[in-house]
């Protein structure tokens, strides 16, 4: 099994410190391509909007491609959408085992950066 270079898997603020770095690098490109940025924001809108898929199962899909894709800002940005969707432990952690199952050993690095990532995000709603 690969290890990441830095394992976050344990760390209390590793979904913070991965959108905090991409804040600078992204306002950038979004100046230089703006519509690709609008076009991507209102795909995003309408595919999260609730359906028949409710914003919780939303998230927890949008989570485990994340992992999938080794994606460190989306694993970020989707743990904390699953934990303001009201996500358990239990319902990520299940979402993970899939992950795992479908990826293998890469998914053993991944899936706990996104456990993580969504506990910090858990303990920051007020009602945590």
């Amino acid at each position: 099994m690969t290890e990441p270079e830095h394992d976050h898997s344990h760390g209390s603020s590793y979904g913070s410190e991965v959108l905090e770095g991409l804040k600078a690098p992204s306002r950038d490109l979004r100046r230089l391509i703006p519509d690709v940025y609008a076009g991507f924001v209102a795909m995003s809108a309408a595919a999260m909007t609730p359906g028949a898929l409710d914003a919780k199962a939303k998230e927890l899909l949008a989570l485990a491609v994340s992992v999938t894709k080794q994606c460190d800002g989306c694993i970020a940005s989707h743990a904390r959408g699953a934990a303001r969707a009201g996500a358990t432990d239990a319902e990520v952690a299940e979402t993970l085992g899939v992950v795992i199952m479908m990826n293998g050993g890469p998914g053993t690095v991944y899936a706990p950066r996104a456990l993580a990532a969504f506990r910090e995000f858990k303990a920051q709603l007020p009602d945590a």
